[in-house]
């Protein structure tokens, strides 16, 4: 179970860090940089919290066929990440981080996470920790990548995307293959 949830909570963290790369590009003062983590760590640990409500409730009255249900969604998740438009303005993005528009993007980073609280839901992990420690990567990676994002450049943020992507993916095709030989 611990490599479960590290497989699903590691992935969200460069996604995360890969947005608030592009925030930290336009530059953000050590205030700016809290305020959007805080944002983003209750949205982050919230929407799981959703998105297990309704995993469970759809696990209990699909029964086995859930865990592939909950590869299905994995698997999406990765492709939508490795779909997105990794061109980001990021003066763009700091007008969003003012006022209520800070909510819009912290619902938008969170889409994953609602998604895989639906996956939380349906492996039956434990909900509570799964959303703790995503909140706390949130908070962490948005930091990270705040403070670096005019450093670090471009490039390893949209490659943090593609393997954040890649990884969920991946995630998705270990669990089938556990539960096709029967050891998941």
């Amino acid at each position: 179970m611990p490599l479960k949830v590290a497989a699903l909570v590691l992935p969200l963290a460069l996604d995360t860090f890969a947005v608030a790369a592009a925030l930290g590009i336009a530059g953000m003062t050590p205030r700016e940089r809290l305020r959007l983590s805080l944002v983003f760590a209750a949205f982050e640990a919230g929407m799981p919290l959703l998105g297990f409500a309704a995993g469970a409730l759809l696990g209990s009255v699909l029964g086995g066929a859930a865990d592939y249900l909950a590869v299905a969604v994995l698997i999406g998740v990765g492709v939508l990440i490795l779909r997105e438009d990794h061109e980001l303005d990021a003066g763009a993005l700091m007008r969003r981080t003012r006022g209520a528009a800070i909510i819009g993007l912290g619902l938008s980073v969170s889409l994953d996470e609602l998604a895989v609280g639906f996956s939380i839901g349906l492996l039956r992990l434990p909900v509570l920790l799964v959303a703790l420690l995503i909140g706390a990567q949130a908070f962490v990676a948005t930091q990270l990548g705040a403070a670096f994002g005019g450093r670090l450049g471009e490039r390893l943020r949209e490659r943090a995307e593609t393997v954040a992507g890649l990884a969920l993916i991946g995630l998705g095709v270990l669990l089938l293959a556990l539960k096709l030989t029967g050891r998941g």
